[in-house]
């Protein structure tokens, strides 16, 4: 295998057209991503022109962009992309399979949903002059009704997203379980999984474990917050990467994840490092995560690398066309109420929610470089989306060469022990 260069982007939640002739940056910005032979983007939006119904539930903003902003994602220069993620459903089985369709008609190479389980977790394939590259996606952060069902012999399978859950699980002093044992018995909190098991539906808990709703609590000598991956779903999607080592030169994984550290959204949940872990280990080189909209620490591990957020692409969700009956009753708005009006009440005008943090309008593209199976080099470039523009203008990435965000970036890797050198606006990871 000869040498491959690749760059990715995080979320791309994009809802207004590139102008004709770009705008300030953006010649800049494609030049760069187009320089790589793999360039991979999350679409954290639904492509279609109202061919779904909305969800009882959605990501957060019900989003739906016409299918001509993938035209635009093109012009960046993408040719690699992620679809799993906690918008895939947000107009229902309808939008999934109307977004797959959209994709198709332009030759776009994608994972993470599908007609069924079966499709939606299976790997894509881009071939590139030095190596044939996999791609798996998956997400952790859904409603069940987005999750793809499999085909059986007799019905087919649901259209979604190829999940990735996990168990999180609350570690107590036996002074603090025996409180909430206390509680649960006053509540009858416990009283439906007390009569499943009674009648012989289900087993009783085991000794030390103690459900709670749907939370679980467990015995132990000390107080911590504990997460894992769903075993089947890891197992599957270990599955799918030693398939696609068979099929492929270079192995990629995409999540796109919201979950945390208890308290600390710049640190990923526990079973999202053993999760990326595992998917190295059973083959992968690279594994890219975005979600949180914002940058997360870099980990160096058994020859491959996590990037465990990389934050916003596009972030132009105050600009989506469409919102539902259910997010104007949501607030108690009447129903005639319009976009911009909605927006303007969920955002108090602007002073609450995502367009106050900064750390939301910046982030990085990744760029690596894999040189006979093997990491040569790695390297970050700082953009910035605009966080003091007007609503019509702010989510539009330009190169920013913001080297405190890469100081900043460098202190979320010092748990995981990698190093970044900065120069010239530029990142570079030690290998």
């Amino acid at each position: 295998m000869s040498k491959t260069t690749f760059i990715a982007s995080g979320d791309a939640f994009i809802t207004r057209r590139i102008a004709e002739n770009g705008y300030a940056g953006f010649a800049e910005l494609a030049e760069l991503i187009k320089t790589y032979d793999v360039r991979f983007s999350n679409l954290e939006m639904t492509f279609h022109d109202r061919e779904g119904v909305p969800s009882a539930v959605s990501g957060g903003t019900w989003a739906m962009t016409d299918p001509v902003m993938l035209d635009d994602m093109l012009r960046y220069g993408f040719n690699l992309f992620n679809t799993a993620n906690n918008h895939s459903c947000d107009y229902g089985h309808g939008g999934v399979l109307a977004t797959i369709r959209n994709l198709k008609a332009r030759n776009m190479v994608f994972s993470g949903t599908g007609k069924d389980l079966g499709d939606a977790s299976k790997p894509c394939y881009l071939e590139t002059p030095g190596a044939r590259v996999a791609l798996i996606s998956v997400c952790s952060t859904f409603d069940l009704s987005a999750m793809a069902g499999a085909q059986t012999a007799d019905l087919p399978g649901r259209p979604g997203l190829s999940p990735l859950r996990f168990h999180q699980y609350y570690h107590l002093d036996p002074e603090h379980y025996a409180q909430v044992k206390e509680i649960s018995q006053l509540t009858h909190v416990n009283a439906t999984v007390e009569r499943y098991a009674a009648i012989g539906y289900r087993l009783p808990p085991k000794e030390g474990t103690l459900p709670f709703g749907n939370v679980t609590f467990l015995l132990d000598d000390h107080i911590w917050v504990e997460s894992v991956p769903n075993e089947k779903d890891m197992k599957r999607i270990e599955g799918e990467i030693a398939e696609a080592g068979k099929q492929a030169d270079v192995v990629l994984v995409s999540f796109h994840a919201h979950e945390y550290d208890v308290t600390d959204t710049t640190v990923p949940a526990h079973f999202l490092e053993l999760f990326s872990r595992r998917c190295i280990d059973a083959g992968a080189s690279v594994v890219i995560g975005h979600g949180p909209h914002e940058v997360r620490g870099i980990e160096r591990y058994n020859g491959g690398l996590i990037f465990y957020s990389l934050g916003n692409f596009i972030f132009e969700t105050e600009t989506v066309e469409y919102q539902p009956w259910d997010a104007y009753a949501n607030r108690g708005m009447s129903l005639d109420t319009k976009v911009g009006a909605y927006m303007d009440d969920r955002s108090k005008n602007g002073t609450v929610g995502y367009g106050t943090l900064p750390e939301i309008w910046e982030a990085v593209l990744a760029a690596w470089t894999i040189e006979d199976g093997r990491l040569t080099e790695a390297r970050l470039f700082p953009i910035s989306l605009g966080m003091d523009q007007p609503r019509a203008q702010k989510g539009v990435p330009v190169l920013s060469g913001d080297e405190a965000l890469l100081k900043r970036l460098a202190k979320l890797c010092e748990p995981y022990g990698t190093e970044i050198e900065i120069k010239d606006g530029v990142g570079t990871i030690k290998l």
